[in-house]
This record gives C-alpha cells, sequence and structure tokens, in this order.
C-alpha cells in the first residue's frame, strides 16, 4: 500500500516532505519593479535585505492604457503577458525601485 502525504501538521506546525514544490506562501501579492527593468508579480516576502516572490511571474508586457496601477486593481488584461518563472524569484531588497499592492481577489488565479 502507497500513502501520499502532502503535508502534515504537529503542534501546529505545518509539514511538507523535502524537495516539495508545493510550498505555499500566503503572503500579500505585489507587482514589484526591480532595477534594469525587471518587473515581477507575486506573493512578496521580505526578510531584512533578502526578498522572495512565491508564485512569481515576470510581467513582459503590461498591457494596460493606464499603466501598472490598472493591471494591480484590476488583475491582468487579454493583453497582459505573464511569463512564469519556477515559483520562487529571489533578490535583493536594495534592487527594488517600487512594489505596487494588488487586488488580491483578482490576482489570485494567476499567483
Amino acid at each position: 500500500m502507497e500513502a501520499n502525504v502532502s503535508e502534515m501538521q504537529i503542534n501546529g506546525v505545518t509539514y511538507v516532505p523535502k524537495g516539495s514544490s508545493q510550498i505555499q506562501y500566503d503572503g500579500e501579492i505585489k507587482i514589484v519593479v526591480l532595477q534594469r527593468g525587471w518587473v515581477i508579480v507575486g506573493k512578496f516576502e521580505r526578510d531584512d535585505s533578502e526578498c522572495k516572490m512565491h508564485g512569481a511571474s515576470v510581467i513582459r508586457n503590461w498591457g494596460t492604457t493606464k499603466g501598472l496601477g490598472e493591471i494591480a486593481g484590476s488583475g491582468p488584461t487579454k493583453d497582459t503577458k505573464l511569463d512564469p518563472t519556477n515559483g520562487l524569484v529571489e533578490f535583493d531588497y536594495l534592487t527594488v525601485v517600487a512594489t505596487i499592492a494588488c487586488n488580491q481577489t483578482a490576482w489570485k488565479k494567476y499567483v
């Protein structure tokens, strides 16, 4: 008999199998503008100067008429081009130009 366990909770702490790509992070979805023109959307995590974007995609083409604020508020348009990453992007906070809070409901299915 084979048992597949995706996660286990012990004393209120959730554990997942080592190497699992199913690790979920429940941070706030943000658009982050980085140096050299990189624009990324995902669940933003910051620990001092170490930053991570979980469930991240690079926004290659905004597809907007009103800038990034348009898609931050209402989600991607039909012309927005998202390039999924491996799910995690890491960078130093010193490379951040700006962060834009997103409408969590509008972006949830993309992140």
